[in-house]
């Protein structure tokens, strides 16, 4: 059984079936096999049980608070005061453009939206300054992996709601391994650009302009403060969250920077319902498909599988991540998570993980995904918004995917990296 799922659905997957649908007929042949029909009354229930998750509430909320923030005009003001910091570096727009992913992660929690709202401006401010077009577009994919590593994160949202592990200790767990991958980012970008004799700003920012720069972008950066340290100490839950940011992003765009209106508005709510509505009807398939395989005890057997192999738990972390790195490569992080995460998370438990540690690795791996060719999300992203073609952001990318892998790996062997700032707070 174990093996016609996998075969049926890599079959599914590589005919261009969309995820979700791919996971709702696996899950039908599969439940004709296992009782026929009668079995199909099932589904409704698991179907809506899947999403009927509290928690799961703060992605769209997160959503509609990142579209409210950008159209408010906080990509501005984020790309200057990054500039003003690590301009005068080699590659400083480089650099910048590391910088506002990390900065800009605190309001979004997505790759994709970092992506197409960093991108439309940094590319092809990039290249005027002498950068290569491709050069730019693929440092900002593979910067825009921060997004969802950086909390608030959607997808360690969802993680946390299905794996029954704290939103806040992910939260937490994320801090470091994000600012980890801005920094390896940074490292490869500066080797690169002073080889290619890449532009620096002439003159280093005075005190007096960063001070102007960081005013200007006071109540922009002020968001992923408010949600962080409502939600870390322990004021509010990442779902009420969700709510105060787009309470705050409201307030924000209407009164402080007045460049939104309710034209505006709608725009946007239609924009977040048809990303939650693509998330959440993956959600509800995927939701069927892992009842299906829980029943049929695949998880387990996957476990018995690997311990029999090795009980090396350094080993298994390492073909852990190569698998995820993987997947990645070819479907999306949201389906990929709530597919494996039931698999690989008791076998992570069994070998002596902690939860937040391999919750973290998980979603740091599968995010690097959204860059990797040839189905990467922020690729693609980034094509349509620079005007490149895959193959040539490809050649470019490959680089700080290492870069990234490199993050993956110091966090996956030095749990301190992801633990302590949880163990800190007191989540563990």
């Amino acid at each position: 059984m174990s093996l016609m799922m996998v075969l049926v659905f890599f079959a599914f997957l590589l005919l261009g079936m969309p995820v979700a649908y791919v996971l709702g007929v696996v899950s039908i042949f599969i439940v004709l096999d296992l009782g026929g029909p009668s079995l199909f009354s099932i589904f409704p229930m698991r179907f809506f049980n899947s999403i009927n998750l509290f928690p799961l509430m703060a992605m769209p909320l997160f959503i509609l608070a990142g579209e409210l923030m950008n159209t408010a005009g906080l990509t501005n003001r984020v790309i200057n005061l990054a500039t003003k910091l690590v301009g005068h570096f080699w590659g400083g727009l480089a650099h910048a453009n590391v910088l506002a992913s990390m900065l800009f992660a605190g309001l979004t929690g997505s790759a994709v939206a970092d992506s197409a709202a960093l991108g439309t401006m940094l590319i092809p401010g990039m290249e005027k300054k002498g950068y290569h077009r491709n050069f730019a577009a693929a440092i900002t994919a593979a910067s825009s992996c921060i997004g969802p590593i950086i909390p608030p994160s959607i997808i360690m949202v969802l993680y946390g709601a299905y794996m029954q592990v704290s939103i806040a200790g992910l939260f937490a767990a994320g801090i470091v391994p994000g600012l980890l991958m801005g920094v390896v980012l940074m490292v490869f970008s500066h080797r690169i650009s002073k080889k290619r004799g890449y532009p620096k700003e002439e003159h280093r920012a005075t005190f007096k302009e960063v001070s102007t720069s960081f005013k200007d972008a006071f109540f922009s950066l002020m968001m992923p403060v408010i949600i962080l340290g409502g939600i870390l100490g322990g004021i509010f839950t990442p779902t009420e969250a969700a709510a105060i940011a787009v309470l705050y992003a409201l307030v924000v765009g209407f009164f402080i920077y007045r460049n939104l209106t309710l034209r505006h508005i709608w725009e946007m709510l239609c924009n977040m319902t048809r990303a939650s509505g693509v998330a959440f009807i993956v959600l509800s398939t995927a939701g069927i498909f892992v009842w299906l395989m829980t029943t049929e005890q695949v998880p387990q057997a996957i476990s018995s599988l690997v311990l029999s192999m090795t009980d090396n738990k350094y080993l298994i972390l390492l073909l852990i991540n190569i698998l995820l790195l993987i997947i990645g490569c070819f479907m999306d992080s949201i389906p990929a998570l709530i597919i494996l995460g039931p698999v690989l998370a008791p076998l992570a438990t069994k070998i002596g993980i902690h939860p937040l540690h391999f919750g973290t690795v998980m979603c740091l791996n599968l995010t690097i995904g959204l860059a990797t060719p040839p189905l990467g999300a922020c690729l693609f992203t980034c094509c349509a918004v620079g005007k490149v073609t895959l193959e040539g952001i490809s050649k470019e990318v490959w680089p700080f995917i290492v870069a990234l892998i490199i993050a993956v790996l110091l966090v996956t062997y030095i749990p301190a990296l992801t633990l302590t700032v949880p163990k800190f707070l007191g989540f563990m």
